[in-house]
């Protein structure tokens, strides 16, 4: 079952522009690029109860960068700590190869634990850039949401230039900030917290200026 909820327009032609929350609050942010030893986060194979491939995940302290290989199969790297109303601030640059059309990755809130509950912001090159996951339903079960066909407004630039994603959790509503505007907005999010993470999906990606900025309630 697809759950609906409030849209931003999505058109080219509709979005408002808007600078995003660390540009317009530089305070109270902390910044979560783990260490060289990714202390403090976690890998979980997509779907859960999988097995995971090789460490395909690592950190250039020099350049401040959070950087998977691609070829390690499909992962979250997931923050050991857990977030409720949180901005989570990122950008992420795809490798380029030559000839190679496709890229694949997204970014997580509110995960559960073990990756089956997931709140994921969907990114390619030049591609995605919508909300879509499986949260708790009121029956206990999990029901799939997507915004894949509303958000036409394709923001997300293409692969081998750098772009600027958020991700706002408050009370239940989720929305997603790329590049200049929203895009999307999730109204319908029954997990109060979770974890925060990146997704490795077979392609070379760089992640950098991780950042929190925890929300009063």
């Amino acid at each position: 079952m697809v759950l609906c909820a409030a849209l931003v327009p999505s058109r080219a032609a509709d979005a408002t522009p808007t600078k995003n929350a660390l540009e317009t609050d530089p305070h109270g942010w902390v910044d979560i690029l783990p260490s060289s030893d990714l202390q403090g986060w976690y890998r979980v194979p997509v779907p859960p109860g999988g097995k995971l491939g090789r460490a395909q995940w690592h950190v250039d302290a020099e350049k401040k960068l959070l950087i998977c290989d691609g070829d390690g199969g499909h992962d979250m790297l997931l923050t050991a700590k857990e977030y409720g109303d949180a901005i989570f601030h990122f950008e992420f640059c795809y490798t380029k190869i030559e000839g190679k059309p496709g890229y694949n990755s997204g970014a997580y809130v509110r995960n559960s634990k073990d990756g089956a509950v997931w709140h994921q912001a969907q990114f390619g090159g030049a591609t995605g850039g919508y909300l879509f996951g499986q949260t708790p339903a009121p029956d206990g079960k999990k029901k799939f949401f997507s915004f894949a066909k509303q958000v036409t407004d394709k923001r997300v630039k293409p692969a081998g230039q750098w772009n600027t994603m958020e991700i706002t959790a408050r009370g239940k509503i989720l929305t997603l900030w790329v590049n200049g505007a929203v895009t999307c907005q999730f109204d319908n999010c029954e997990q109060p917290c979770g974890h925060i993470g990146v997704e490795g999906e077979g392609y070379r990606i760089e992640f950098r200026n991780l950042k929190v900025k925890e929300l009063r309630q």
